[in-house]
């Protein structure tokens, strides 16, 4: 595992909030089940809203029951929240939330994908296909966070975030430890952090200071 004081030094976190800020990676990737809730909004509620690239959320939810997350998130982030919709084009500073019994896909033009195609490890969105996606979309410029929840999806997707280049973070000791301990086990996590410590890391990931002219 590469280790968070080797990496991620040297990057204020305050930078994001300038204009001397570009972003080294345009899509971070988020899924979590079961705790996800708590987790998703300990994240998002740290990052500013010039945060600059896009976010892309699964949380398992009940696909018989309208979902009210992003109206929660959007009440304790300053960065735009909104349930995706098919064909949403993604902006940086914006969380987008899979909608219940919807797979949420990313395409490479920049733009989100629905679909209600079988269910992966029983549950639809499903992690893997939104980190498959991702991966094949946005290759070493994309991050994928898994987050507290039960089962192993997920694990199968940051293998191809990791195959593409990109960057694998899960929770450490979380609430449901079962999909972070099934991403750690893949060998393929770059970083295992507290959950309070993984915005700080995506600041510093993704936000680079401008090289002076």
């Amino acid at each position: 595992m590469v280790f968070m004081d080797r990496i991620l030094r040297g990057i204020d976190p305050s930078a994001a909030a300038t204009g001397g800020a570009r972003a080294q990676f345009d899509i971070v990737a988020l899924a979590a089940s079961a705790g996800g809730l708590k987790a998703i909004t300990v994240v998002l509620a740290a990052l500013p809203a010039d945060f600059p690239a896009a976010l892309v959320v699964v949380q398992h939810l009940d696909p018989r029951h309208r979902s009210l997350m992003a109206d929660i998130l959007s009440r304790r982030t300053a960065l735009q929240v909104k349930q995706a919709e098919q064909d949403d084009r993604l902006l940086a500073g914006t969380a987008y939330i899979a909608p219940p019994n919807n797979h949420l896909l990313v395409n490479s033009g920049g733009t989100l994908t629905l679909t209600q195609t079988e269910l992966v490890h029983f549950v639809r969105p499903s992690a893997d296909l939104l980190f498959e996606s991702t991966a094949a979309s946005y290759k070493e410029r994309a991050i994928a966070v898994v987050l507290s929840g039960t089962g192993q999806d997920g694990a199968m997707g940051v293998r191809a975030i990791k195959k593409m280049g990109g960057t694998v973070i899960v929770e450490n000791a979380a609430e449901f430890p079962g999909m972070p301990s099934a991403t750690f086990a893949t060998g393929c996590v770059d970083f295992a952090l507290p959950l309070e410590d993984i915005p700080g890391a995506l600041m510093k990931l993704v936000v680079a200071e401008r090289a002076h002219e």
